[in-house]
């Protein structure tokens, strides 16, 4: 953020007693933090937890998790329940976050979390999603698109998730 968005003003950074150096208004005397999107992405699991929900949006040909944006007011965990109704039809439980990274393109800090499904009936999907498929852990980990975001979500949660059901 370089200019105040109340104001305009080119903003300086300043230090801000027990934060370090903030983006400062001259002009509104007041520090800028900063403004960024939240979404969150999920590793969607059937109801005996052994195959992950990949899905295709916007006409690419490349599988990612369902992910969705945190509306004003709404904390993470209900996002995740209402994105995967809204997209899918299916509802969640057992949400649990797995982690959390900025994501430079989109200004949007991504929060992590799985969920489990109450069926793997797909008949609910929306035009929202080109296309579902529920695939095998292992699956999953060579049909997620490469080199995303989706992929380092995922791979992280089934180490994560390998490590604890041993």
């Amino acid at each position: 953020m370089n200019y105040c968005i109340e104001c305009g003003t080119k903003l300086e950074l300043r230090d801000c007693p027990g934060e370090g150096m903030i983006p400062y208004c001259p002009s509104c005397k007041a520090f800028r933090f900063p403004i960024f999107n939240t979404a969150v992405s999920m590793e969607v699991l059937n109801p005996s937890k052994d195959r992950i929900l990949l899905i295709r949006q916007y006409g690419k040909k490349r599988n990612i998790l369902v992910a969705g944006y945190v509306n004003r007011g709404e904390c993470a965990e209900h996002t995740v329940v209402r994105e995967v109704r809204e997209e899918m039809g299916l509802h969640v439980s057992d949400v649990r976050f797995q982690k959390s990274k900025f994501f430079e393109p989109s200004n949007t800090l991504m929060l992590n979390f799985s969920c489990v499904a109450d069926t793997e009936d797909l008949s609910g999907m929306t035009s929202e999603v080109d296309f579902a498929q529920w695939y095998s852990f292992e699956q999953a980990a060579e049909q997620i698109a490469p080199n995303s975001l989706a992929q380092e979500f995922l791979n992280h949660f089934l180490n994560k998730y390998a490590m604890v059901s041993k």
